[in-house]
C-alpha cells in the first residue's frame, strides 16, 4: 500500500511498514492544502491530532482503504462517513492508558497536597506549613465514568491506596474486581467524593458533565477530566467551583485547545477557570510520554501488520 503519515511517530512505525513492503511518505509537517492533493493516491492515511480528517478530505481519496489514527479513539476522524465509503478506521486503543492513569493519580496528588501552590512559595522564601496541609486519599470514594483501558487502569494504579473505586460504563457490564465496584451513576452520585471522565467524546458524551449532573452528587466533590475537553462544561464547572459545590478540579483537557484562536466566550470560562488556586491544569499531555509515543506505533503498526492487503 502507498500510505502516507501526517503527524509524528516513533521510527519504528515507518520502519516497520517498509519492511513489510509499503510505500512510506513521511510528512509531519503537511499543511492542509498539500494533504488535499497528496491524498488523492493514498491507500492509508495515518494522523494523530493534526488535522480532523472530514468528509470533504475523504471524498479527495478515492483509493483511500484504511484511516489509522495514533492515539485513543477516532474523535477527529469523520468515522460515519469513512464506514459508509468501505474505509477502515483503526486506532491505538489502550497503548496509553498506563500513561493517562498515572497522570491522573500525579494530577490528584498534586490537587489534594497543595504542590503547585507550595513549590511556589519555597521558591518565594515563603516557608507556610499551615496554608499547605494536605488531604489524604485514604478511604475517599472516587467514581471513575467510563471503564475502557484508561479508566480500568487508573483504578488498578489507585487501589494502592486504600480508597473505595465506583465505576459506571453505560456499555459494560460484569467488569467489577476486588478493588472496584461496578455501579449506576445513582451509586456514584450518592457515594462518591471524586469523579473521574475516561469516556470518548460522542453525543452521548457532549457536556455530560453539565449543571444538572454536578448538583446530582449528595457531596461536594473534586472532578478530573483526562478524557476529551467537551465531556465537561466549563462554565457550570466554575459555577460550581465558585459556590464550593466543587471543591477542586484537575484538567488534562480544555472544551477549545487551540488558544491562540479564542473565542470571547473561551476568554470568558477561561479566565474564570484559571482564577482559581484549586485548579491543576495539563496541556492534554495525559497519555504523551516516551513510553506511550512507541507503544502507539507498535500498536498500529501490529494492526497494519495483520491486514490482508
Amino acid at each position: 500500500m502507498k500510505i502516507l503519515i501526517i503527524d509524528s511517530l516513533h521510527n519504528l512505525f515507518q520502519e516497520g511498514l517498509i519492511a513489510l513492503g509499503h510505500q512510506v511518505i513521511y510528512k509531519p509537517n503537511i499543511t492542509l492544502d498539500q494533504l488535499y492533493i497528496d491524498i488523492k493516491d493514498i491507500d492509508a492515511l495515518v494522523v494523530r491530532s493534526k488535522f480532523s480528517i472530514t468528509k470533504e478530505i475523504i471524498e479527495k481519496a478515492p483509493v483511500l482503504k484504511i484511516i489509522a489514527r495514533a492515539g485513543a479513539g477516532m474523535d477527529n476522524v469523520d468515522e460515519h462517513f469513512a464506514k459508509e465509503k468501505n474505509i477502515l478506521c483503526i486506532h491505538a486503543g489502550g497503548a496509553n492508558a498506563d500513561a493517562v492513569g498515572e497522570h491522573a493519580v500525579g494530577m490528584l496528588l498534586m490537587l489534594f497536597n497543595k504542590l503547585k501552590q507550595a513549590d511556589s512559595q519555597v521558591r518565594n522564601k515563603i516557608w507556610d506549613r499551615e496554608a499547605n496541609r494536605g488531604i489524604e486519599l485514604k478511604g475517599k470514594n472516587i467514581g471513575i465514568i467510563g471503564f475502557g483501558h484508561t479508566g480500568s487502569a487508573l483504578a488498578k494504579k489507585l487501589s494502592g491506596f486504600d480508597v473505595n473505586i465506583y465505576a459506571y460504563d453505560k456499555y459494560k457490564n460484569k467488569f467489577g474486581t476486588s478493588y472496584v465496584k461496578e455501579s449506576s451513576l445513582h451509586e456514584i452520585f450518592e457515594h462518591c467524593d471524586i469523579i473521574t471522565f475516561h469516556v470518548p467524546l460522542t453525543s452521548e458524551t457532549k457536556y455530560m458533565c453539565n449543571q444538572e449532573f454536578i448538583y446530582s452528587f449528595k457531596k461536594n466533590i473534586y472532578i478530573m477530566n483526562l478524557s476529551r475537553g467537551l465531556v465537561v462544561n466549563t462554565n457550570d464547572l466554575t459555577y460550581a467551583l465558585e459556590n464550593n459545590k466543587v471543591l477542586g478540579c484537575v484538567l488534562d483537557v480544555l472544551e477549545n485547545e487551540k488558544l491562540s484562536n479564542f473565542t470571547k466566550e473561551d476568554y470568558s470560562w477561561f479566565d474564570k477557570l484559571t482564577a482559581h488556586s484549586n485548579t491543576i491544569l495539563s496541556p492534554h499531555v495525559a497519555g504523551w510520554t516516551d513510553e506511550s509515543y512507541e507503544r502507539i506505533s507498535s500498536y498500529l503498526l501490529k494492526s497494519f501488520s495483520s491486514l490482508k492487503v
